[in-house]
């Protein structure tokens, strides 16, 4: 059936290109044609790292030193989702979330670590699984870093996959060992290939599809083009250059090209957006525009060299690590507009179903609601979801063990161990520069109880929980696992003392073994604190 074809000019009232969008959409769903999702997942991105302001008006919402032209385009053509946030501070918690549309801490998966979430599978439906729900007719396709261990892409529901794939994939060859090739740093651009590849097959068989194209890219080891790190050498330099990062590339250490180099990191990124551009081109070439949704969002905070405005970056509840830089274009949604309601990824799935005409209800243990109030009508839309508040739960084993609450403009943040309660007026204080719980003790009292109850209801796990898994892990074989790979590594390099490749490994291995003698110590001396302080069962 011939799509609906709609133009119209930027230039024109607000109200005028809001009711046209609309009627984009309107003529999708009467057309009885549902629209495709292509959704690109970015992994460690900053919120201020790209060129598009965040918050329209504020210079330092954007990167003054890395170009992304395409996500300007997707901008300027759609919407930015200035308060967007991922549903955690770690990548794998973030990806299973956002797959069912439930928190982390409902799905027990609220650190890298899944021990619980394997015991009991506790997904109730997936984002492919929902669509079909609303459509059979959708297929669905997964690329890129899956890093999920509670279920399987085909599982999941993906008719189409390269994986499940963790990091590794992104630094190495399919043997594991050989390095990508040149021209294809953090596979970016043959996971675009593929993408591009399977919408040309949707289309020309005339089926809807659901696309998540999920890069290895910004995570470490970080890699680019040698042909965009010259185009950076010679650009302005941005406020976050150090003089050590115009050393000769013969005299950068390996460790900082992995991941402290600011000229390898803008390139890695400048790489991404010219594959993102490549898609949105092969979108509009294939004539499915308008009525396709691209977004474009990151799994958790990233904040090279820091996170400026925000606070803390990845492995943090604070806003640097869960805010997330996230854009939407698609039918309904106003061109060159911004909304700041809050969101979160675990919106997405009722949010998808909801667009895609599904009518049956989803599963009441579903945290989400859909966001499409928000994409047609930006700072007006509101979201209703079954559970009022934003709650992110990170009993972290290895760092700050955290909960947070978000309830309108207020965020409580609790420190798991210390007890220690802070709570931000997120819309005047971005920066979470000033403490407000000594002056509003109600409003802590309240929104504590609301965020201990909600983690009660759905058994979250304790801090205390993760680190005696922690340990189990550690004692079960971790700890000597590492102890024999650096006695290997350090044969290997006494055999060839001038490799610098083997030395940097040693050095890498060397601080694990040290990193997890510390951590067992320390998980036994805060176990034993909670047990005996009596919070060890408490959130």
């Amino acid at each position: 059936m011939k799509k609906p074809i709609l133009t119209f000019c930027l230039c024109q009232k607000t109200f005028l290109s809001f009711s046209i969008g609309v009627t984009v959409l309107s003529s999708l769903v009467s057309f009885g044609k549902s629209p495709n999702f292509v959704l690109v997942y970015m992994d460690d991105l900053g919120w201020a790292e790209t060129s598009v302001e965040m918050i329209k008006g504020r210079a330092d919402t954007r990167s003054d030193f890395n170009q992304t032209p395409n996500l300007e385009r997707l901008a300027h053509e759609g919407m930015v989702l200035s308060a967007c946030y991922s549903p955690s501070a770690l990548c794998a918690p973030s990806r299973n979330s956002l797959l069912h549309g439930m928190t982390p801490s409902r799905l027990r998966y609220t650190v890298l670590s899944s021990v619980e979430a394997k015991k009991k599978y506790l997904g109730q439906i997936t984002i492919p699984q929902a669509l079909k729900k609303a459509n059979p007719k959708y297929v669905s396709a997964h690329f890129g870093k899956w890093h999920n261990e509670s279920i399987k892409p085909t599982e999941a529901g993906y008719d189409v996959t390269d994986g499940p794939n963790g990091n590794g994939p992104g630094d190495f060859d399919d043997d594991g060992k050989t390095h990508l090739p040149e021209d294809d740093p953090k596979r970016i651009f043959s996971l675009t290939e593929k993408s591009i590849d399977f919408m040309k097959e949707q289309v020309a068989a005339e089926k809807p599809f659901y696309l998540q194209l999920s890069h290895y890219a910004n995570h470490i080891w970080h890699d680019s083009l040698k042909e965009t790190r010259e185009k950076y050498k010679k650009l302005p330099k941005g406020r976050k250059y150090e003089k050590k990062d115009g050393m000769p590339d013969e005299e950068i250490p390996i460790a900082m090209y992995n991941h402290g180099w600011i000229i390898n990191y803008a390139a890695m990124l400048d790489d991404v957006d010219h594959a993102f551009g490549t898609l949105l081109d092969a979108i509009d070439e294939l004539g499915i525009k308008e009525e396709t949704y691209v977004i474009f969002t990151s799994d958790n905070g990233g904040g090279f060299r820091g996170n400026a405005p925000l606070k803390a970056g990845k492995g943090s509840l604070y806003e640097g690590g869960i805010r997330m830089p996230s854009f939407v274009r698609g039918p309904g949604v106003e061109a060159g507009s911004y909304s700041k309601v809050p969101v979160v990824q675990w919106d997405f799935l009722p949010t998808f179903y909801d667009l895609a005409g599904g009518t049956e209800p989803l599963p009441e243990e579903l945290d989400g609601g859909s966001i499409r109030s928000v994409f047609e009508k930006g700072n007006e839309g509101r979201v209703k979801r079954r559970v009022r508040d934003l709650i992110f739960h990170f009993p972290w084993h290895t760092g700050v063990a955290e909960s947070v609450i978000r309830s309108g403009n207020y965020k409580l943040r609790k420190d798991l161990d210390s007890l220690k309660i802070e709570l931000f007026d997120i819309e005047r204080d971005l920066e979470e520069n000033h403490d407000l719980a000594k002056k509003l003790p109600k409003i802590v009292k309240k929104l504590d109880r609301r965020r201990s109850a909600y983690l009660e209801q759905v058994n979250a796990e304790t801090v205390t929980l993760t680190r005696r898994n922690y340990v189990e892990l550690l004692e079960g074989g971790w700890i000597e696992s590492g102890r024999n790979r650096l006695a290997k590594l350090k044969s290997e390099l006494a055999a060839d003392p001038t490799n610098r490749q083997k030395a940097f490994q040693v050095g890498v291995s060397q601080n694990h073994v040290n990193f997890q003698d510390q951590q067992l110590e320390r998980s036994k001396r805060l176990i034993r604190m909670h047990e005996e302080r009596g919070t060890a069962d408490k959130n």
